[in-house]
């Protein structure tokens, strides 16, 4: 499947919750992987801004159950998804520059 086949799919948690619409990706270039899919597009922003949507408006690859005519991905609790998104690398990577 190519990356542009799944851009403007609904996301969906595994609970039927809709959680939005994949927008943008991140790529790992090192590893050759989706790392996250994005519900807003990534422009250059400063760190709150860029913060913010990897924090609240994206979906970890690892957690997708599936890529249909939806993206279905494991519902979450929110101390599950902030202790995840805490310790992200993009998350990381932010706090170096």
């Amino acid at each position: 499947m190519k990356i542009s086949e799944i851009y403007n799919l609904d996301i969906y948690g595994d609970n039927g919750q809709y959680v939005g619409e994949v927008r943008d990706a991140i790529i790992d270039l090192e590893k050759g992987e989706v790392s996250r899919l994005l519900m807003e597009e990534w422009r250059s922003a400063d760190r709150a801004e860029a913060r913010r949507i990897l924090q609240n408006k994206s979906v970890l690859f690892k957690n997708i159950r599936n890529i249909g005519d939806v993206v279905l991905v494991a519902a979450m609790g929110q101390t599950q998804a902030q202790n995840e998104s805490s310790t992200s690398p993009e998350l990381s990577d932010l706090s170096k520059r």
